[in-house]
């Protein structure tokens, strides 16, 4: 009896210390749903089995010299690229959300557009600009007559493009983070005397931490992933060399050896994050509500600050819209149509309206059961959400046209399916938001609800829901943006005849028509700049 008094006392404190949440067990309307969730976020990985158990030599294939070569290869430049995105999107989110920079609500919207610029689109941007044959080479070598070497192609190339196409994720959860979180603590140690670095460095980053760690982990997950970028700028990742694989190879056994390495990378890469995230408290222990923020004046470091927002943005957003617009501008003067797809961008604006509704309904209960009800069994259920993530599209694709074509044939190119295919690709995206939103309620606003006789259904939906609006609407906008740049996956799944933005960019650029391609990649960017804006109204009368 007094072994079992401990044991609540020791739970109740940990209650108190936001290590775990009352009660004690996941509701069944949390649990069951994401057993399912995870089951089927699987369904790629056990395509991927079906197609290695059985098979010969897979150790050999492990083992060779070139997939120890390829790994490496991914591992760094996943590696190079996460770093990058988080020394950029830091300092970006902190000046948008917390300071009184010039401009600011342009730069918010500014420094976010290049999150839905295809790295398709991006790749080649860079490639017409700075690649042979490219303005920069034609400027140097035919204007300045001074011979010039090219060096965007292979790891520093593929670095660069991922880096400034995949800072907004970064910068999206923690600009969620930073509208979320009380400025009490910050305004308390401004007052004590501490410098403007100091209340940065001791006080608002280390609360950051969550946010940075899943903003980090979409980027090195995107980047295990993609497969645009590296292609065209010549990188043999995992991505490049399994579809090359797929296409050359009528047996796919290495592909799928390759991809497994992948899937075991990303569990790996998920689980140090989970041990890092710690058990630290990021919500205000008194509190229910956050107060009002007052902006940091920047005095004399308006100046800097305005120039490494100009420098991000110009790399980030000028170079791709400038080069499309110049090959958009140079068809139109040679008398070919614009090309503009309205059908297409309907048809991709639809499609990630719904994947976006769909993917934040599913990830809920997974974010609520990885934060709330911290276990072994949230932990392995959390993990196996991230597995389609790292996969390439096309594997994803292919697995969902496998199990279509010979268990659920009615769903076989359905819009459906397609939508399944998006989920299972960027639900993760939504998670790490979520999550971040989640961690900063204290446990003691929802276990009031408890003691007062609500039920737990209930004090989610009208207590915890309503505090994570910020969360929930940064998630939606994340699947939103990112399903409209796929590529992969809308053209093995899409319905007969169904053609978005990147596939009408894709069939351009595949037959080298870029002014054809310029078109639809200007499109793609003015519509999902209008979805940004909304995101960011919203996101303003919340602050």
């Amino acid at each position: 009896m007094e072994a079992s008094f401990l044991n609540l006392s020791a739970k109740i404190e940990a209650v108190k210390e936001g290590q775990i949440s009352w009660p004690f067990v996941a509701p069944p309307f949390i649990l069951i749903p994401v057993i399912f969730i995870a089951l089927a976020m699987s369904l790629p990985l056990f395509y991927l089995l079906i197609r290695v158990i059985g098979a010969e030599d897979v150790w050999s294939l492990i083992l060779q010299q070139r997939t120890l070569q390829v790994l490496l290869n991914t591992l760094g430049l996943a590696g190079a690229v996460t770093a990058t995105t988080i020394i950029i999107a830091v300092p970006l989110a902190w000046l948008t959300v917390r300071t009184d920079l010039p401009g600011r609500k342009l730069w918010s919207i500014l420094t976010m557009v290049p999150l839905v610029v295809p790295t398709l689109v991006g790749g080649f941007a860079f490639v017409a600009a700075f690649g042979y044959g490219g303005i920069v080479h034609n400027f140097f070598v035919n204007t300045l007559k001074i011979s010039y070497q090219p060096e965007i192609y292979g790891f520093f190339g593929a670095w660069a493009v991922l880096s400034l196409l995949t800072y907004p994720y970064v910068l999206l959860s923690v600009r969620g983070a930073l509208q979320g979180m009380d400025p009490a603590q910050e305004e308390v140690a401004r007052t004590l005397g501490k410098t403007l670095w100091q209340v940065f460095w001791q006080v608002t980053l280390p609360k950051l931490r969550p946010a940075i760690a899943s903003g980090g982990l979409l980027v090195t997950l995107y980047t295990l992933s993609d497969f645009a970028a590296v292609s065209l700028l010549q990188f043999d990742s995992f991505t490049r060399v399994i579809f090359l694989q797929y296409r050359s190879a009528f047996d796919r056994t290495y592909s799928a050896v390759l991809a497994l390495i992948l899937v075991v990378v990303t569990i790996i890469i998920v689980s140090i994050e989970m041990l890092t995230r710690g058990k630290a408290r990021y919500y205000s222990v008194n509190r229910g509500v956050k107060g009002r923020m007052k902006r940091v004046k920047l005095g004399k470091g308006k100046v800097p600050a305005l120039i490494f927002c100009l420098l991000v943005v110009a790399l980030a957003l000028f170079i791709p819209v400038g080069v499309s617009a110049y090959w958009l501008i140079r068809g139109l003067l040679q008398g070919e149509p614009a090309m503009l797809r309205w059908e297409a961008a309907f048809n991709s604006f639809y499609a990630s309206s719904i994947a976006a509704g769909v993917g934040i309904f599913v990830t809920l209960p997974v974010a609520i059961l990885s934060v709330k009800y911290k276990s072994k069994l949230s932990s392995l259920l959390e993990k196996a959400t991230y597995a389609g993530y790292a996969l390439p599209g096309i594997v994803v694709a292919l697995s969902l046209v496998f199990f279509a074509s010979n268990y659920a044939l009615p769903l076989y190119q359905t819009l459906p399916l397609l939508i399944f295919a998006y989920v299972i690709l960027f639900l993760p995206q939504a998670m790490g938001t979520l999550r971040s939103s989640l961690l900063q309620i204290s446990p003691n606003v929802e276990d009031a609800g408890l003691t007062m006789g609500f039920s737990r259904f209930k004090i989610l939906w009208s207590v915890t829901i309503p505090l994570i609006k910020s969360g929930i609407l940064t998630g939606a906008a994340l699947i939103f943006l990112t399903t409209m740049k796929e590529l992969p996956a809308t053209m093995l799944l899409g319905p007969t005849g169904f053609r978005s933005l990147t596939t009408e960019i894709w069939n351009a650029t595949t037959e080298a028509f870029y002014t054809r391609a310029a078109g639809p990649a200007l499109l793609l960017v003015l519509v999902s700049l209008f979805s940004l804006g909304i995101l960011f109204y919203q996101e303003d009368r919340e602050i």
